[in-house]
Protein backbone atom coordinates (compact mmCIF):
# COMPACT_ATOMS: atom_id res chain seq x y z
CA UNK A 1 0.00 0.00 0.00
CA UNK A 2 1.00 3.72 -0.77
CA UNK A 3 2.41 5.07 2.47
CA UNK A 4 1.53 8.76 2.35
CA UNK A 5 0.33 9.25 5.41
CA UNK A 6 0.27 12.70 7.29
CA UNK A 7 2.48 11.09 9.95
CA UNK A 8 2.59 8.40 12.71
CA UNK A 9 -0.22 7.07 15.03
CA UNK A 10 0.12 5.74 18.56
CA UNK A 11 -2.50 3.17 20.29
CA UNK A 12 -3.11 4.10 23.82
CA UNK A 13 -4.33 1.37 25.84
CA UNK A 14 -4.58 -2.29 27.35
CA UNK A 15 -1.82 -5.21 25.39
CA UNK A 16 -4.20 -7.83 25.56
CA UNK A 17 -3.54 -11.45 24.57
CA UNK A 18 -6.70 -12.80 23.41
CA UNK A 19 -7.17 -16.62 23.75
CA UNK A 20 -10.53 -17.56 21.65
CA UNK A 21 -12.43 -20.76 21.45
CA UNK A 22 -15.95 -22.19 19.82
CA UNK A 23 -17.86 -23.37 22.33
CA UNK A 24 -21.09 -24.54 22.82
CA UNK A 25 -24.25 -23.66 24.56
CA UNK A 26 -23.39 -26.07 27.90
CA UNK A 27 -19.90 -24.84 28.05
CA UNK A 28 -20.95 -21.18 28.82
CA UNK A 29 -23.36 -22.37 31.32
CA UNK A 30 -20.49 -24.23 33.26
CA UNK A 31 -18.83 -20.34 33.81
CA UNK A 32 -20.00 -17.39 36.31
CA UNK A 33 -21.70 -14.68 34.67
CA UNK A 34 -24.24 -14.12 31.30
CA UNK A 35 -23.96 -15.21 28.12
CA UNK A 36 -22.50 -12.12 25.77
CA UNK A 37 -20.96 -9.84 28.04
CA UNK A 38 -17.32 -9.24 29.81
CA UNK A 39 -16.25 -9.93 33.16
CA UNK A 40 -13.14 -9.01 34.77
CA UNK A 41 -12.20 -12.29 36.62
CA UNK A 42 -8.74 -13.48 38.36
CA UNK A 43 -5.80 -14.82 37.13
CA UNK A 44 -6.59 -18.13 39.08
CA UNK A 45 -10.30 -18.00 37.24
CA UNK A 46 -8.63 -17.25 33.67
CA UNK A 47 -6.65 -20.30 33.56
CA UNK A 48 -9.15 -22.54 35.43
CA UNK A 49 -11.44 -21.70 32.14
CA UNK A 50 -8.48 -22.12 29.71
CA UNK A 51 -7.50 -25.70 31.39
CA UNK A 52 -11.80 -26.34 30.49
CA UNK A 53 -11.55 -25.81 26.93
CA UNK A 54 -10.40 -29.07 25.10
CA UNK A 55 -10.69 -28.00 21.37
CA UNK A 56 -8.83 -26.06 19.52
CA UNK A 57 -7.45 -22.31 21.42
CA UNK A 58 -6.49 -19.34 18.68
CA UNK A 59 -3.91 -16.60 20.17
CA UNK A 60 -3.92 -13.62 18.93
CA UNK A 61 -2.65 -10.05 19.80
CA UNK A 62 -5.59 -8.12 21.22
CA UNK A 63 -7.04 -5.27 22.93
CA UNK A 64 -9.29 -2.49 21.43
CA UNK A 65 -6.74 -0.10 20.57
CA UNK A 66 -4.52 -3.01 20.26
CA UNK A 67 -6.68 -4.44 17.54
CA UNK A 68 -7.42 -0.87 15.79
CA UNK A 69 -3.51 -0.17 16.05
CA UNK A 70 -2.16 -3.36 14.59
CA UNK A 71 -4.92 -3.56 11.70
CA UNK A 72 -3.05 0.03 10.71
CA UNK A 73 -0.07 -0.97 10.93
CA UNK A 74 -0.85 -3.97 8.43
CA UNK A 75 -2.09 -1.71 5.92
CA UNK A 76 1.03 0.57 6.29
CA UNK A 77 0.72 3.09 8.74
CA UNK A 78 3.60 4.27 10.89
CA UNK A 79 2.49 3.03 14.20
CA UNK A 80 3.47 2.95 17.94
CA UNK A 81 1.45 1.25 21.32
CA UNK A 82 1.48 2.90 24.81
CA UNK A 83 0.72 0.21 26.85
CA UNK A 84 1.91 -2.23 29.89
CA UNK A 85 3.08 -5.72 29.46
CA UNK A 86 4.49 -8.15 31.52
CA UNK A 87 8.16 -9.44 31.36
CA UNK A 88 6.84 -12.98 30.04
CA UNK A 89 6.23 -15.44 27.17
CA UNK A 90 2.66 -13.43 26.28
CA UNK A 91 4.31 -10.40 26.62
CA UNK A 92 6.56 -11.32 24.63
CA UNK A 93 4.48 -12.51 22.16
CA UNK A 94 2.51 -9.43 21.99
CA UNK A 95 5.45 -7.30 21.47
CA UNK A 96 7.03 -9.42 18.80
CA UNK A 97 3.72 -9.56 16.93
CA UNK A 98 3.72 -6.02 16.62
CA UNK A 99 7.19 -5.70 15.05
CA UNK A 100 6.47 -8.20 12.75
CA UNK A 101 3.85 -5.64 11.31
CA UNK A 102 6.59 -2.91 11.58
CA UNK A 103 5.47 -1.53 14.57
CA UNK A 104 7.46 0.81 16.53
CA UNK A 105 7.36 -1.18 20.40
CA UNK A 106 9.69 0.82 22.05
CA UNK A 107 6.89 3.07 23.34
CA UNK A 108 5.22 -0.40 25.48
CA UNK A 109 5.96 -0.22 29.49
CA UNK A 110 6.68 -2.77 31.54
CA UNK A 111 5.14 -4.56 34.73
CA UNK A 112 8.44 -7.14 36.36
CA UNK A 113 5.84 -8.84 38.50
CA UNK A 114 2.54 -9.45 36.97
CA UNK A 115 1.82 -11.15 33.99
CA UNK A 116 0.54 -9.46 30.32
CA UNK A 117 -3.26 -9.58 30.29
CA UNK A 118 -5.36 -12.07 28.49
CA UNK A 119 -8.76 -12.27 27.51
CA UNK A 120 -10.71 -15.63 26.95
CA UNK A 121 -13.26 -15.02 24.04
CA UNK A 122 -15.66 -18.16 24.06
CA UNK A 123 -17.43 -18.10 20.86
CA UNK A 124 -21.13 -20.00 20.59
CA UNK A 125 -22.44 -21.17 17.18
CA UNK A 126 -24.78 -18.22 16.94
CA UNK A 127 -21.35 -15.92 16.95
CA UNK A 128 -21.91 -14.32 20.01
CA UNK A 129 -18.31 -13.05 22.16
CA UNK A 130 -18.93 -14.60 26.12
CA UNK A 131 -15.45 -12.63 27.51
CA UNK A 132 -13.39 -13.07 30.18
CA UNK A 133 -10.58 -10.88 30.90
CA UNK A 134 -7.42 -10.61 33.60
CA UNK A 135 -6.12 -7.30 32.73
CA UNK A 136 -2.96 -8.28 35.02
CA UNK A 137 0.25 -5.92 33.85
CA UNK A 138 -2.09 -3.42 32.04
CA UNK A 139 -3.70 -2.65 34.44
CA UNK A 140 -1.14 -1.14 36.45
CA UNK A 141 -0.56 1.95 34.12
CA UNK A 142 -0.28 4.65 36.70
CA UNK A 143 -0.97 8.04 35.30
CA UNK A 144 2.76 9.47 36.89
CA UNK A 145 4.37 7.19 34.15
CA UNK A 146 2.78 9.12 31.38
CA UNK A 147 4.71 12.22 30.19
CA UNK A 148 4.45 14.13 26.69
CA UNK A 149 7.57 12.60 26.06
CA UNK A 150 5.44 9.42 25.29
CA UNK A 151 3.80 11.28 22.63
CA UNK A 152 6.74 12.56 20.27
CA UNK A 153 6.79 12.29 16.94
CA UNK A 154 3.42 11.09 17.15
CA UNK A 155 0.70 12.83 14.43
CA UNK A 156 -2.54 11.26 15.82
CA UNK A 157 -3.36 8.94 19.28
CA UNK A 158 -5.99 6.46 19.28
CA UNK A 159 -7.46 6.26 22.58
CA UNK A 160 -9.47 3.11 23.78
CA UNK A 161 -12.56 4.28 26.02
CA UNK A 162 -11.96 1.87 28.38
CA UNK A 163 -8.87 4.15 29.32
CA UNK A 164 -11.87 6.31 30.96
CA UNK A 165 -12.46 3.99 33.88
CA UNK A 166 -9.30 5.07 35.04
CA UNK A 167 -10.17 8.87 35.12
CA UNK A 168 -6.60 9.92 36.07
CA UNK A 169 -4.91 7.98 33.87
CA UNK A 170 -7.21 8.94 30.98
CA UNK A 171 -6.85 12.50 31.68
CA UNK A 172 -3.37 12.24 32.00
CA UNK A 173 -3.21 10.42 28.76
CA UNK A 174 -4.97 12.74 26.58
CA UNK A 175 -4.03 15.85 27.93
CA UNK A 176 0.14 14.70 27.31
CA UNK A 177 -0.89 13.85 24.05
CA UNK A 178 -2.18 17.11 23.25
CA UNK A 179 0.77 18.77 24.77
CA UNK A 180 2.55 17.15 22.50
CA UNK A 181 0.81 18.10 19.63
CA UNK A 182 -1.19 15.36 18.74
CA UNK A 183 -4.66 14.92 17.25
CA UNK A 184 -6.52 12.81 19.90
CA UNK A 185 -9.04 10.01 18.50
CA UNK A 186 -11.16 7.53 20.87
CA UNK A 187 -13.47 4.75 20.57
CA UNK A 188 -15.87 4.87 23.56
CA UNK A 189 -15.42 1.34 23.88
CA UNK A 190 -19.24 0.62 25.31
CA UNK A 191 -22.16 2.03 27.08
CA UNK A 192 -21.04 1.32 30.26
CA UNK A 193 -17.59 3.66 29.65
CA UNK A 194 -19.93 6.16 28.99
CA UNK A 195 -22.23 5.49 32.22
CA UNK A 196 -19.25 5.29 34.19
CA UNK A 197 -17.24 8.34 33.16
CA UNK A 198 -20.47 10.85 32.69
CA UNK A 199 -19.25 13.56 35.20
CA UNK A 200 -16.36 14.04 33.42
CA UNK A 201 -16.95 12.93 29.17
CA UNK A 202 -18.67 15.79 27.91
CA UNK A 203 -15.74 18.15 29.41
CA UNK A 204 -12.97 15.74 27.96
CA UNK A 205 -14.41 15.18 24.42
CA UNK A 206 -15.49 19.33 24.06
CA UNK A 207 -11.59 20.43 25.22
CA UNK A 208 -9.45 17.34 24.15
CA UNK A 209 -10.99 14.87 21.39
CA UNK A 210 -10.67 15.42 17.27
CA UNK A 211 -12.73 12.11 16.48
CA UNK A 212 -15.17 10.64 18.37
CA UNK A 213 -16.43 6.85 17.55
CA UNK A 214 -19.37 5.15 19.44
CA UNK A 215 -21.93 2.57 18.62
CA UNK A 216 -25.52 2.65 19.17
CA UNK A 217 -25.63 2.12 22.86
CA UNK A 218 -22.66 4.34 23.45
CA UNK A 219 -24.82 6.79 21.68
CA UNK A 220 -27.70 6.67 23.43
CA UNK A 221 -25.98 6.77 26.97
CA UNK A 222 -24.38 9.71 25.80
CA UNK A 223 -27.46 11.90 24.47
CA UNK A 224 -30.12 9.50 25.80
CA UNK A 225 -31.84 8.89 22.50
CA UNK A 226 -31.80 6.08 20.65
CA UNK A 227 -32.08 7.55 17.36
CA UNK A 228 -28.12 7.68 16.08
CA UNK A 229 -28.53 10.76 14.00
CA UNK A 230 -29.76 12.79 17.18
CA UNK A 231 -26.48 11.05 18.93
CA UNK A 232 -24.54 12.08 15.98
CA UNK A 233 -25.53 15.08 16.26
CA UNK A 234 -24.48 15.51 19.82
CA UNK A 235 -20.89 14.22 19.69
CA UNK A 236 -20.48 16.50 16.72
CA UNK A 237 -20.78 19.43 19.31
CA UNK A 238 -18.00 17.98 21.32
CA UNK A 239 -15.06 16.79 18.31
CA UNK A 240 -14.54 18.12 14.90
CA UNK A 241 -15.51 14.67 13.56
CA UNK A 242 -18.10 12.10 14.98
CA UNK A 243 -18.52 8.44 13.86
CA UNK A 244 -21.67 6.75 15.09
CA UNK A 245 -21.47 2.96 14.47
CA UNK A 246 -25.00 1.34 13.33
CA UNK A 247 -23.92 -2.35 13.52
CA UNK A 248 -25.29 -4.16 9.79
CA UNK A 249 -26.81 -1.32 9.06
CA UNK A 250 -23.67 0.71 8.30
CA UNK A 251 -22.74 4.07 10.27
CA UNK A 252 -23.45 7.80 10.42
CA UNK A 253 -20.50 10.00 10.03
CA UNK A 254 -20.40 14.32 10.76
CA UNK A 255 -17.63 16.62 10.22
CA UNK A 256 -17.61 20.17 11.52
CA UNK A 257 -20.01 22.25 9.83
CA UNK A 258 -20.62 19.51 7.32
CA UNK A 259 -24.27 17.62 7.03
CA UNK A 260 -24.23 13.96 8.01
CA UNK A 261 -23.04 11.16 5.76
CA UNK A 262 -24.40 8.05 5.62
CA UNK A 263 -21.91 4.94 4.98
CA UNK A 264 -23.50 1.89 3.56
CA UNK A 265 -22.45 -1.35 4.74
CA UNK A 266 -20.13 -3.70 2.98
CA UNK A 267 -21.85 -7.15 2.82
CA UNK A 268 -20.32 -10.24 4.67
CA UNK A 269 -20.38 -13.32 3.33
CA UNK A 270 -21.08 -15.34 6.59
CA UNK A 271 -20.52 -14.13 9.54
CA UNK A 272 -18.36 -16.26 11.98
CA UNK A 273 -17.11 -13.99 15.40
CA UNK A 274 -18.01 -10.31 15.65
CA UNK A 275 -14.31 -9.43 17.72
CA UNK A 276 -12.74 -6.47 16.77
CA UNK A 277 -15.39 -5.29 13.96
CA UNK A 278 -15.70 -1.81 16.03
CA UNK A 279 -12.14 -1.62 16.28
CA UNK A 280 -11.50 -2.31 12.03
CA UNK A 281 -13.83 0.07 11.74
CA UNK A 282 -12.02 2.59 13.62
CA UNK A 283 -8.79 0.92 11.84
CA UNK A 284 -10.33 1.70 8.22
CA UNK A 285 -11.33 5.06 9.08
CA UNK A 286 -8.38 6.50 10.67
CA UNK A 287 -6.49 5.01 7.63
CA UNK A 288 -8.11 7.15 5.02
CA UNK A 289 -7.99 10.19 7.73
CA UNK A 290 -4.42 9.87 7.87
CA UNK A 291 -4.09 9.80 4.17
CA UNK A 292 -6.17 12.72 4.08
CA UNK A 293 -9.41 10.90 2.12
CA UNK A 294 -12.75 12.79 2.38
CA UNK A 295 -14.99 11.47 5.14
CA UNK A 296 -17.53 9.41 3.17
CA UNK A 297 -14.32 7.43 1.79
CA UNK A 298 -12.92 7.46 5.52
CA UNK A 299 -15.94 5.26 6.49
CA UNK A 300 -16.64 3.13 3.59
CA UNK A 301 -12.94 1.82 4.13
CA UNK A 302 -14.07 1.69 7.97
CA UNK A 303 -16.86 -0.66 6.67
CA UNK A 304 -15.14 -2.78 4.42
CA UNK A 305 -12.61 -3.78 7.31
CA UNK A 306 -15.57 -4.08 9.78
CA UNK A 307 -16.81 -6.57 6.98
CA UNK A 308 -13.98 -8.60 6.59
CA UNK A 309 -13.49 -9.42 10.18
CA UNK A 310 -16.79 -10.59 11.40
CA UNK A 311 -15.60 -13.62 8.60
CA UNK A 312 -12.74 -14.53 10.86
CA UNK A 313 -12.04 -15.91 14.47
CA UNK A 314 -10.36 -13.10 16.54
CA UNK A 315 -9.54 -9.62 15.66
CA UNK A 316 -6.89 -10.65 13.04
CA UNK A 317 -6.84 -11.35 8.84
CA UNK A 318 -4.86 -13.64 6.94
CA UNK A 319 -2.06 -12.04 4.39
CA UNK A 320 -4.49 -12.97 1.19
CA UNK A 321 -7.33 -11.33 2.92
CA UNK A 322 -5.17 -8.13 3.49
CA UNK A 323 -3.81 -8.04 0.02
CA UNK A 324 -7.41 -8.43 -1.56
CA UNK A 325 -8.20 -4.93 0.80
CA UNK A 326 -5.15 -3.40 -0.66
CA UNK A 327 -6.29 -4.15 -4.49
CA UNK A 328 -9.85 -2.61 -3.11
CA UNK A 329 -8.64 0.55 -0.97
CA UNK A 330 -6.09 1.36 -4.12
CA UNK A 331 -8.83 0.57 -7.17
Amino acid sequence: MDNTFKGTMIGVGSPVVDLLAQVSEDFIKTIHGDKGGMELVSSEVMQEIVNQLNGTIVRAPGGSAGNTTFALAKMGAKCSFLGKLGKDEDGDYYRCSFEKCNGDSSRFKYALDHATARCVSLITPDSERTMRTDLGAALLLDADEITPRDFEGIYLAHIEGYLLFNPALAQKVIQSAKQAGCLVSIDLGSFEVVAASESMLFSLLTNHVDIVFANEDESRAFCGSADPLVGLEELSKCCSVAVVKIGAKGAWVKGEGQEPVKIEPVPADSVVDTTGAGDFFAAGFLYGYLRGMTLAECGEIGSLLGAEVVQQIGAGLPETVWDEISKKINN
